[in-house]
């Protein structure tokens, strides 16, 4: 199944993880679903441990692969933006901002072996329709809708588990909210460790330690998500979603996009498509 622009719409591959020993970016949702082994998760500039059984979660051209220290089985599940849309589906599948698109939790679930059951029932009923001829969207999008809803509830259990709530820093939740209300204005650690009344140190090593990302990773990629939604969920051209990133030349923009991911803002336009939110965001 193919999109407008040409790409693999679902996608679902079956390796034993050589697929991504080496740094790859793919233009679709990418979910690994791996039931063994051990190693580390390398999205973008953060690191993630892993053991199995975890689900491990990607968007659009970020560039991700696998550093195994225990050899990992595991499944590649992946769909296009124009298959099913998740902005579109948001009240259905709450995965937007939970599975995709956060910067600041960690992009894994860990499974226990019921729920590593279930998931790979799925994934059994998804390959056994892709062999049907011609295989069902609307069957292929309810397995997906339901991986995804899955997932998303697994997290937010996890999220709220009382041992997890024990380890929230305080200080570090509260620079995730001033990041979020000041990340087009302020661009330096400094200003934020001073908003925080704490050393530029400290900020940094408990910022490093909570987020798994320095200061300055997290004030980058908060600018590059919000890039990434205008590029996906508006048809804004280049030029305007770099003034309304308060970036004074759209070029300077355009490299600044390229150098963390790798692609130049229309690249990412182009294999990623404009989402049908950005039509119906203006009717």
């Amino acid at each position: 199944m193919i999109s407008k622009s040409g790409e693999n719409l679902p996608g679902l591959k079956i390796t034993t993880g050589d697929l991504l020993n080496n740094p790859t970016q793919f233009s679709e949702y990418t979910i690994l679903f791996i039931t063994e082994g051990e190693g580390v998760y390398h999205a973008d500039f953060a690191a993630f441990p892993f053991t199995g059984p975890v689900l491990l979660f990607s968007t659009p051209l970020q560039v991700i692969y696998i550093e195994q220290s225990k050899p990992a089985k595991l499944t590649v599940l992946q769909f296009h933006g124009d298959f099913y849309c998740i902005e579109y589906h948001r009240t259905e599948v709450a995965c937007n901002g939970l599975l995709f698109n956060n910067i600041y939790i960690t992009p894994a679930i860990k499974l226990t072996n019921r729920d590593m059951k279930i998931f790979d029932q799925l994934l059994s009923e998804l390959v056994e329709e892709f062999n049907q001829a011609p295989p069902s969207e609307i069957v292929l999008k309810a397995y997906l809708q339901l991986f995804l809803a899955k997932s998303g509830s697994i997290k937010i259990k996890s999220l709220s588990d009382p041992q997890e709530q024990m380890k929230k820093d305080e200080l570090m939740e509260q620079f995730r909210q001033l990041l979020d209300q000041h990340y087009l204005s302020l661009h330096k650690p400094q200003d934020y460790a001073d908003l925080l009344a704490m050393s530029p140190n400290n900020f940094t090593k408990r910022c490093t330690k909570y987020f798994r990302k320095t200061p300055s990773q997290l004030i980058q990629e908060r600018l590059i998500l919000e890039a990434k939604r205008q590029l996906h969920l508006t048809r804004l051209s280049i030029k305007e979603i770099a003034y309304s990133l308060k970036f004074n030349d759209e070029f300077y923009f355009s490299r600044f996009f390229k150098k963390m991911t790798k692609v130049s803002p229309l690249t990412f336009r182009e294999r990623t498509g404009i989402s049908i939110v950005a039509d119906l965001s203006i009717q």
